[in-house]
């Protein structure tokens, strides 16, 4: 959240706080003391940016106190269709019902609307401690005018402007994969979205012609400089095939990147070699995943009676593999998801469980903090040098305690310098 201006402090020390071992480069050159997955200390503040931590005789006197972590980053929702649930005309169903839904309801797309449902999902993000959110939108093509852009893009980027200095916000055109099959058509789309600052991204499932079009998508980013963002094998047939394809057209154009998959559900049908085999060409080719755990639990392996497989992806084996791997909110009470907050916090909760996660928390929270920045293809943030405004305190005696909604505060709040 953004910090007021007279709050912001220059120089000093907050006194014994905590900082998660994952969130820092240098253990031994930061300072503090080793306490299960934190450092405990007084945090040093140089020229507005942590500089490291120091001992004091009261530290590390009990579990109270406050945990200080960089800010998150929600590397995948949808604030184009948020906040919709109530309306629709849909009481669950598969992937392919779901979108079929959420698409009669862009009758009521105006931008009023967009804006107000994308705004409720802005303040959640910025409560959350959030400063960084990769939003994809809905991009349904005009054939006569391929360049011209969805109401909701347009209304994301008035946001945009209006949000810096909270959060900033990221926008990923989410088109069918067959555009890429036209090439003047692809062309026109990259460049709008290139203009706008924008990610270039597509559905990839079971489509006729996918190879041959992903590997289109893949010349048509690096021709404009666009990073990639793919919705890709939401599923779980082991013949969904798509982030395969990815990997393979990204090491044969070459592409420098960055590339992020998500879902990769049909990841979770695989085995033996096979599986391994895959996660050695993603490795290879330096896809990064974001696991997507909320609406892959909701809509995958969906019958009559309650599921037994949990749909999402290979976190283990992929992280083993040293893939970059995130976790993203996806679908907020919309058509995909009925439930749920924009809170990256609570999506690691959720892929903790679902992945079984063993803690300490400590360990994974990288997934919605410098790994989720790194699958964005951004530097990631670590706490060293890293500047006082971009960090979030939170009354915490443990990283466990994260993840049970313990309120965000910027510095300059209730923290006092000593």
């Amino acid at each position: 959240m953004e910090v007021p201006r007279q709050g912001r402090a220059r120089n000093g020390i907050y006194p014994d706080v905590r900082v998660p071992r994952s969130l820092v480069a240098d253990e031994a050159r930061f300072g503090g003391k080793t306490e299960g997955d934190c450092l405990a200390g007084d945090l040093i503040v140089k020229d507005g940016r942590i500089a490291g931590m120091t001992l004091s005789g009261d530290t590390g006197k009990d579990l109270g106190g406050t945990i200080v972590t960089t800010r998150l980053v929600e590397a995948h929702c949808h604030l184009d269709k948020c906040f919709t649930a109530a309306r629709l005309d849909f009481a669950g169903g598969t992937l392919l019902d779901a979108i079929a839904a959420q698409v009669r309801d862009k009758a009521n797309w105006t931008a009023e609307d967009i804006r107000r449902r994308a705004s409720r999902g802005l303040e959640e993000l910025v409560a959350a401690g959030c400063g960084l959110v990769r939003t994809h939108v809905d991009w349904t093509v005009d054939p006569v005018t391929p360049s011209r852009t969805p109401l909701a893009w347009e209304v994301l980027g008035e946001l945009a402007e209006e949000w810096r200095g909270r959060i900033a916000i990221q926008r990923a055109a989410l088109l069918p994969i067959d555009v890429f099959s036209d090439e003047d058509a692809a062309d026109a789309l990259a460049a709008r979205i290139a203009a706008d600052g924008g990610v270039l991204g597509a559905f990839v499932f079971d489509q006729a012609g996918r190879r041959e079009n992903i590997r289109r998508m893949v010349q048509t980013a690096r021709k404009h400089g666009l990073a990639l963002d793919v919705h890709v094998d939401e599923g779980l047939s082991p013949e969904l095939d798509g982030v395969d394809l990815i990997a393979e057209a990204v090491l044969a154009e070459e592409f420098e990147g960055p590339v992020l998959c998500g879902h990769v559900c049909s990841l979770s049908s695989i085995s033996g070699d096979e599986l391994a085999r895959r996660i050695e060409r993603i490795a290879r080719a330096r896809l990064a995943i974001v696991s997507l755990p909320a609406s892959n639990l909701y809509l995958q392996d969906r019958g009559d009676g309650t599921p037994v497989r949990r749909g999402i992806t290979r976190v283990k084996e992929l992280m083993a593999a040293n893939v970059t791997v995130a976790f993203g909110t996806d679908n907020v009470r919309d058509a995909f998801c009925p439930v749920g907050a924009h809170n990256p916090m609570q999506s690691l909760a959720l892929g903790m469980l679902a992945a079984q996660l063993a803690p300490p928390v400590g360990r994974w929270l990288p997934c919605v903090t410098h790994a989720a920045e790194r699958a964005l293809g951004l530097s990631p943030t670590l706490l060293e040098g890293c500047s006082v405004d971009q960090v979030i305190f939170r009354r915490a005696g443990e990283t466990a305690d994260l993840l049970a909604h313990v309120p965000a505060t910027a510095p300059g709040g209730w923290l006092e310098l000593s």
